[in-house]
């Protein structure tokens, strides 16, 4: 099924990201987490693309057994990054094959200093969502509601968001963020720009102080200072943390629901018991 159908039924879609294995006994291992999440019935699921050329086979074969096996919609992530233009008409093909119909258009990050991973043949996400929508799938991108670390200001920001649209995403999911005001400032600026696709919130339940703080610091993210001295006081306890990392991420979804967002998308870190419980909250708190 397209995802865009999922966003298109007015109701909370909820879908989980997990990261790619490393080889064929993670992809086993990720598969059986999978089947575990399944039982919460997510809208779909999603694995982000490696960086390593050669590892990428292995997560789109995983996408597929995903779809084949699990029978849970599944999204590939697809980055630009290394790929010709007949190369990723392999890949896209590939997919196709495997009963993929969604992906994520992606530049991916971009090397230190160019070499076998720059871009070759698509320059931008939007080159690569144009390109994909010749094969029928479903295309959505990415937004971010702290702003692009590449991003001189928010008018280019946006602008950018829109070239995407334009080229074929139909809808928008974003890094993650811990301050709902981030989120919702960032729709508004889309709205008005003429962008009408679903925006959809991505939530990581904060598990680990050290870990996220980690996070926060590679993708430019804000704690909120309260939340962040929350965190901090009961920093060697894991189970606090824990608790204190589902609390926030249940409220979070909770407000985002009620201001209109079309869904959340979980960052699982590959682990199940915290998005787990989150939702689990959220439905019984709001009825779901």
């Amino acid at each position: 099924m397209r995802i865009a159908d999922l966003y298109a039924q007015r109701r909370p879609i909820f879908s989980f990201e997990f990261f790619p294995p490393r080889n064929l006994v993670a992809a086993n291992e990720l598969l059986e987490t999978i089947r575990d999440l399944a039982r919460l019935a997510p809208d779909y699921v999603s694995v982000t693309c490696p960086l390593a050329k050669d590892r990428r086979p292995l997560t789109f074969a995983l996408i597929a057994r995903i779809e084949q096996e699990v029978k849970v919609e599944s999204m590939a992530h697809v980055v630009t990054m290394g790929y010709s233009r007949d190369e990723m008409r392999g890949v896209l093909d590939a997919l196709c094959i495997g009963g993929v119909a969604n992906i994520l258009a992606l530049r991916g990050d971009l090397p230190a200093a160019g070499g076998a991973h720059a871009p070759r043949d698509f320059q931008h996400a939007s080159d690569l969502a144009a390109f994909a929508r010749e094969f029928g799938l479903c295309v959505g991108g990415a937004a971010h509601p702290e702003m692009h670390p590449e991003s001189p200001d928010w008018d280019a920001e946006i602008a950018h968001a829109r070239l995407k649209v334009d080229a074929g995403c139909e809808f928008l999911l974003t890094q993650l963020f811990f301050d709902n005001e981030d989120f919702l400032r960032y729709v508004e600026r889309a709205r008005a720009a003429g962008i009408g696709v679903p925006i959809v919130p991505g939530i990581m339940p904060i598990t680990s102080v050290k870990g996220i703080q980690r996070i926060a610091a590679l993708n430019g993210n804000r704690i909120p200072e309260a939340l962040a001295r929350e965190l901090e006081a009961v920093a060697d306890d894991a189970d606090a943390v824990h608790d204190i990392g589902v609390r926030h991420a249940t409220a979070q979804c909770a407000d985002l629901l009620q201001h209109g967002a079309p869904g959340i998308h979980f960052y699982t870190l590959n682990r199940s018991p915290a998005t787990r419980e989150v939702l689990v909250a959220l439905r019984e708190t709001l009825g779901l």
